[in-house]
Parts: C-alpha cells; sequence; structure tokens
C-alpha cells in the first residue's frame, strides 16, 4: 500500500530450525499487554483464533503468546535489580497474579506448584461456553512458564493440573524444568515442550529489550503508518485526511477486512486544530460509519481535546489510550455478535 501497510496479528514466522511460531513478533498484541488480561478481550482472541486455526494451533499460539509477555516482564524485574537468579522467587511480583510454593519428589530439581486467584483466564472461557472436557487457561500457563523461566534463568514450564473451566474450585498448576518433563514423558507435556522454543523465544524478547519503549506506528520520522487488523477490531494510526481515508478505502478492499466491526483512531502525538484537523477527524468517522463500523478515538492529547469535544461527527467513545481503546473495541464487538 502506498501510505499504509497492514499488518495481520496472526501471521505464522519461522527461524532458522525453530518451532514456528502462530503469530507475528511484530504484531500488536505482543506490545499490548494490558488487553491480555481482560477477560473479555480473551474471549473475543480465543474465538478468533480458534475459528482461524483449530483448537491445537490455538493452544499452541496461547502458550507461545503468554511465554512471551511473561519472559519479558521478567526480564525487566531482573534488569532493574529488583529479582535475579538465586533470590527468592516469591519475592518478585507479577503482572498476572500468580500464587506457588516450592515442592519436589526428586532431589534437585525444581517443582512449583501454584494457582492463578484470579481465574481471568477461565472466567473468559466460561463466559461463553459450557464446562470444559480439560484445563484451558494456556495463556496463563505460557505467561507462568517465561515470567519463572526468565526468574529462574532456566526453561521451566507451567501446565494446569486442574481448572476452573472443568468446574474445580481453583485453576492450579505444577511448574518443572524442561529436562524433568522431557523425562517424565507425559504426553501434554511433550506437547507443550514441542511448542515452546525456548532459544528462539528468548532471543525475540532480548531483541525487544534492546529496543525503545514500543509504542503504536505513527508514521513518524517518515515511516509507513500501519494499520492493525485483528478479526472485528482495527487500529489506524491518525496520519492525516489522506492517509487515513486511503487506508480505509484500500483494506476495505482486503477480504480479511469484512468482518471489522469497529475501527479505533489512534491520535497519539498528534495535535488537532479546530478548523482542518477537525474537519479531517469528522470526514473519518463519516467514512467509518458508511463502511457499517463504530469509531473510537485514542489517546487523545490535553492541546486536542477541545477540538475532539466540538466535533459536529462525534465517535461512539473516546479513551484515555491505545490500550484501553482496544480492549474497548473488542468489547463493543463482541456485544455486537450477541445482539444479533
Amino acid at each position: 500500500m502506498s501510505s499504509s501497510k497492514a499488518s495481520s496479528e496472526t501471521d505464522a514466522r519461522t527461524g532458522p530450525g525453530s518451532t514456528a511460531l502462530g503469530f507475528d513478533p511484530d504484531a500488536m498484541l505482543l506490545r499490548e499487554p494490558g488487553v491480555l488480561l481482560d477477560p473479555r478481550f480473551l474471549s473475543t482472541l480465543r474465538r478468533e483464533l480458534e475459528q482461524r486455526f483449530g483448537g491445537e494451533e490455538t493452544t499452541r499460539t496461547l502458550l507461545q503468546i503468554g511465554f512471551l509477555h511473561g519472559l519479558r516482564d521478567a526480564s525487566r524485574i531482573v534488569d532493574e535489580g529488583l529479582m535475579g537468579p538465586g533470590r527468592a522467587v516469591p519475592g518478585a511480583a507479577s503482572p498476572l497474579p500468580i500464587r506457588f510454593r516450592s515442592r519436589s519428589d526428586e532431589p534437585g530439581t525444581l517443582e512449583l506448584h501454584g494457582c492463578w486467584p484470579e481465574r481471568g483466564e477461565a472466567t473468559a472461557w466460561l463466559s461463553r461456553r459450557e464446562v470444559a472436557s480439560e484445563a484451558s487457561c494456556w495463556l496463563s500457563a505460557g505467561y507462568s512458564s517465561g515470567w519463572l523461566s526468565g526468574i529462574l534463568n532456566a526453561d521451566v514450564v507451567a501446565l494446569e493440573t486442574t481448572c476452573c473451566t472443568t468446574g474445580a474450585e481453583s485453576c492450579s498448576f505444577v511448574a518443572r524444568e524442561a529436562e524433568v518433563w522431557r523425562r517424565r514423558g507425559e504426553a501434554h507435556a511433550l506437547a507443550a515442550l514441542d511448542a515452546l522454543p525456548f532459544e528462539t523465544l528468548r532471543a525475540l524478547v532480548a531483541a525487544r529489550s534492546a529496543e525503545p519503549p514500543p509504542a503504536l506506528d505513527s508514521g513518524a520520522h517518515g515511516e509507513e503508518p500501519v494499520v492493525h487488523i485483528w478479526g472485528p477490531v482495527m487500529v489506524i494510526p491518525f496520519g492525516g485526511l489522506d492517509e487515513g481515508l486511503m487506508a480505509l478505502e484500500l483494506i476495505g478492499r482486503d477480504p480479511e477486512a469484512a468482518e471489522v466491526s469497529v475501527v479505533v483512531i489512534d491520535l497519539g502525538g498528534a495535535v488537532i486544530d479546530e478548523v482542518f484537523g477537525a474537519v479531517v477527524l469528522e470526514r473519518m468517522v463519516e467514512s467509518i460509519e458508511a463502511w457499517g463500523a463504530e469509531a473510537l478515538f485514542a489517546a487523545v492529547s490535553p492541546l486536542s481535546e477541545r477540538a475532539v469535544a466540538e466535533l459536529d461527527r462525534q465517535p461512539l467513545m473516546v479513551c484515555k489510550d491505545t490500550q484501553e481503546a482496544i480492549a474497548a473495541a473488542f468489547r463493543i464487538a463482541d456485544s455486537q455478535r450477541i445482539s444479533v
């Protein structure tokens, strides 16, 4: 595209000698961790993955995405000196609440037993489905695996042992080092190990850590703005009238965009004046509504608040940041499906 690049959030990428990843490592899902902790977003995410890839590949993808988020958070803790190999694990706080204790039947081996007290992923499952036949919190298992791997500087895999989606009282797990799982030879553990190319995942996190803090591409410094599409949600970084309307027109021809029902216009870094800028935004909202979708604004700067508030054509919602807008967009898309 001449003015924008469409980015699918689930393109499989591989590296030399690595296991395929079930998502694009540059995907926005890896840069907006907050949305992954929202049960309603999780419910929509899982359904979209299953419709596109099926159950088995969805499990692998959730495990990998969770691992990357957990490993990245652990790396930050270690880098900041808050935690490190050899220190007591319970002293570090995980953004995903985890409770665990050490216990092992094999001397000299690591074994942790714990639970996810908030049961967010199980809540997401049960909000749209009946009781499951097997444990289903793969994103949480992946996150815990990555977080423990980073904190302990080892290849660790956490596997769920009881799950609220099956009717159990808690979502519990056991974590062991990869070699211990391999020796035990349990089928579900071997499948998880096959889905987690530790070296590749660590390299991805290391590469991200060396970069400036990530942000949604906005077309600054001469780069092309990136339009992200994930199922029913599209995110367009604001780059002016021509760029925005052309992106909508070109992506509207893409079959993958046919299901888009909510469009987030990211205004991060933009200053909207009350004359030209306001006209541009109103035209974009009008075009989105004519397309049959709802418009949301994200990250409106204080300098733009007055111009946005006085628009004749208002979006459905104005959110304080992009992460909040994405989560809200998925909730809106989800409610649209329920009402149909």
